[in-house]
């Protein structure tokens, strides 16, 4: 099930709203029951498309809460070592389901290539979500070994933790330190509720009109063979892809953060307008913000950080980075794209960083666009080799430089790409500052029911509904 479909706005979203907010009225505002709710919502919400795996999320959960215990208890005993036992094996067991759903046909695949067996990989479809799921269950572990937060005595809250729908398939990545008091004391307000359905309409119409729009428009080019692509397709084939993912993703963690307030929650913000970045440090710090922050907090500073001489802060970085990659799928494009984010922060610390200073800022962040373009196409492609035939034709290795496809493409989404570039940065809000915000009040009363209306025309009407971030 997703946000952006009939199913949950129709039905699954009404029925679990009214029910969470029944128990608040009639069983005296009791948190157990309101999490009791959330959390048969939240496994019915990740067991309609996938059935088989509620029962591998089932047993993650099962095991790390006891394991949490385990490595409570043996702390309090002074049995650091017992501790340092269950810490590994949890961080084993973990990592190990991770890596067999998701990379053991990889490197299986690998092996075969190198070595020229026909060793069979047993075909299993990627649990949605267990990336961003297994994250979480290890900030928790990694936390709670670390002393950096207390231990989850009771299941539902844990259970909850992990699985709550509105963040459970796509993030943003929650640290449970970040959380663990709102699992058991927050509070619901119709201030809140309010802001929450103004932030799930938003993070809908991104991603219905404008993702899936900008998305077609990409998948058409994608679709003609590199060698027919002329320069000027290509690029705009590759600015629609741009946008694309970013009002897809940035859409979904709107709508995560918007259901979130009106359970109660209060989820940190996963996106900062990464498209005015000025160098490609910035854009990490404004992209994915919740998994930039869990690499740097969970890898990157135990490793050493930048605490290190270069050499092993450059090892630090690359190994960082190279992860990443590999968190995003388990192909090769995705592991180039990590390290092609790595050794471009690599070169900008150690040798532009004096010179960057002297640039003005509109040609840094022309230049840290342009790169970021380059990497969405190794992101974007099947395959690597198909990622740099498109690169090829971006850079003259096409059919030409333009023609009669590239002049269709922008003649005829010349004003969806004005309204796209215009809504990927803050100007918007920056032009609602200048009037009153009553006005603005008023305002919104009138055009969110029609933005809302528009959405639900779109989802009616429209064939293409991906979800780039399903597959992670």
């Amino acid at each position: 099930m997703v946000f952006s479909s009939s199913t949950f706005l129709i039905a699954f979203l009404p029925i679990t709203v009214l029910l969470y907010y029944l128990a608040g009225v009639k069983l005296t505002k009791n948190i157990k029951v309101k999490n009791f709710i959330l959390l048969i919502a939240s496994l019915i919400f990740y067991a309609w498309g996938e059935p088989v795996y509620i029962v591998l999320m089932i047993i993650s959960i099962i095991f790390n809460f006891y394991i949490g215990k385990d490595i409570d208890a043996s702390k309090k005993a002074g049995n650091t070592a017992l501790a340092k036992r269950s810490f590994v094996f949890s961080i084993v067991f973990n990592l190990g389901v991770l890596g067999f759903f998701k990379y053991f046909g990889f490197l299986i695949d690998n092996i075969n290539g190198v070595l020229h067996t026909h060793i069979q990989a047993p075909q299993l479809a990627l649990p949605i979500g267990i990336s961003f799921y297994t994250f979480q269950i290890m900030s928790y572990v990694i936390d709670l070994y670390r002393g950096e937060t207390e231990v989850q005595e009771r299941i539902i809250p844990f259970a909850l933790y992990i699985s709550l729908f509105p963040q459970l398939i796509a993030g943003p990545i929650v640290k449970y330190k970040d959380i663990a008091y709102q699992l058991e004391h927050r509070k619901e307000s119709l201030n809140k509720a309010s802001q929450g359905i103004t932030r799930f309409v938003v993070g809908l119409a991104k991603k219905l009109i404008l993702a899936n729009t900008l998305g077609a428009v990409y998948s058409s080019v994608q679709a003609t063979p590199a060698s027919k692509i002329s320069t000027a397709t290509a690029w705009l084939g590759i600015i629609c892809y741009t946008l694309q993912i970013y009002f897809d993703f940035s859409g979904y963690s709107d709508m995560a953060i918007g259901l979130g307030k009106i359970f109660g929650f209060k989820f940190n913000e996963n996106f900062n307008y990464p498209y005015i970045a000025d160098s490609v440090t910035d854009f990490w710090r404004r992209w994915h913000i919740s998994l930039s922050t869990w690499f740097k907090e969970y890898v990157y500073i135990p490793l050493g950080g930048n605490r290190k001489k270069t050499p092993r802060v450059i090892l630090n970085l690359l190994i960082v980075w190279l992860l990443t990659g590999l968190w995003h799928g388990a192909a090769w494009n995705f592991i180039i794209w990590g390290l092609y984010y790595g050794i471009l922060l690599i070169i900008e610390k150690y040798l532009l960083s004096k010179v960057l200073t002297k640039v003005p800022r509109a040609v840094k962040h022309a230049v840290t666009l342009v790169l970021v373009i380059i990497g969405w196409v190794f992101f974007s492609a099947p395959t690597l080799g198909e990622a740099f035939k498109y690169l090829g034709a971006m850079f003259g290795a096409g059919a030409s430089f333009a023609d009669a496809q590239s002049s269709y493409i922008f003649g005829s989404n010349v004003i969806l790409l004005i309204i796209g570039i215009f809504c990927a940065t803050p100007l918007y809000k920056s032009i609602a500052d200048k009037f009153k915000p009553e006005s603005v009040d008023r305002l919104k009363i009138i055009a969110f029911p029609i933005l809302l209306i528009l959405c639900i025309v779109f989802m009616i009407s429209e064939t293409y509904n991906p979800f780039l971030y399903f597959r992670f």
